[in-house]
């Protein structure tokens, strides 16, 4: 199993109901794939670096979990479809 971050920025046009939802539907995500979610940092409301969406903020969290090389471009496909996502990125968080 290799260590991986997941960067998800959330419409802040929602309600805080919907948001919650939302971030349980990506944490599930990546139990349902067979990972191990280690941390779960919520960044709160952020000023995005570009507009998304005519959209000029977003909620920022950042998920560490731990899987096979293989379930992180699995979990994008679901979050691609996932409304209310306006950016996430999984990067490896292995230390060389």
């Amino acid at each position: 199993m290799k260590k991986y971050e997941l960067a998800l920025v959330v419409s802040a046009k929602v309600e805080d109901e919907v948001r919650e939802a939302t971030v349980e539907k990506a944490k599930e995500a990546i139990t349902s794939l067979g990972g191990q979610i280690t941390n779960v940092d919520e960044w709160g409301k952020k000023q995005l670096a570009y507009e998304i969406q005519k959209m000029n903020e977003g909620f920022y969290y950042f998920i560490q979990f731990d899987a096979e090389p293989t379930m992180p471009g699995e979990l994008e496909q679901r979050l691609r479809i996932m409304d209310n996502v306006l950016r996430y990125l999984t990067v490896n968080a292995e230390e060389e």
